[in-house]
């Protein structure tokens, strides 16, 4: 009887995958959009206008709008004490410093105004934070 159960089971092992594959191949033939030529076009027609992969940003650009969005949540001083450390940990990114110090400047005034954005003054970058500041006012 082991023997029997054994061969039958065989059997369906071998069986049941084709039969799976044809029963969804036949399915998928079956789909009302896979016949219709307008539809086909118009399906081809959607797949032109696929986007590019955008293209990677690069690590000052992460970290600006990562900053400005801690500005906003929290205030300029946090933002740029992680500023500082940033360009202390990755010195690459020294060379854009005065720049997001700059940009930070311009959104402190957006967010809190010229006067008090200009309590959270500090020497990160030089001066670019308070030049930022005096552009934006």
């Amino acid at each position: 009887m082991t023997h029997t159960a054994r061969r039958i089971g065989r059997s369906l092992a071998l069986v049941l995958p084709v039969v799976l594959v044809l029963s969804g191949t036949l399915a998928v033939t079956s789909v009302p959009w896979a016949g219709s030529s307008s539809q086909t076009q118009m399906l081809t027609a959607s797949s032109e206008n696929v986007s590019v992969r955008a293209k990677p940003r690069a690590p000052q650009d992460i970290l600006r709008d990562k900053l400005l969005a801690e500005l906003q949540e929290k205030d300029p001083g946090v933002a740029l004490t992680h500023l500082q450390r940033a360009v202390e940990e990755r010195p690459s990114l020294a060379g854009h410093c005065m720049s997001i110090a700059r940009a930070l400047g311009k959104a402190a005034v957006q967010h809190y105004g010229p006067v008090r954005a200009q309590t959270f003054s500090r020497p990160v970058c030089d001066t670019s934070y308070a030049t930022g500041v005096a552009h934006a006012s």
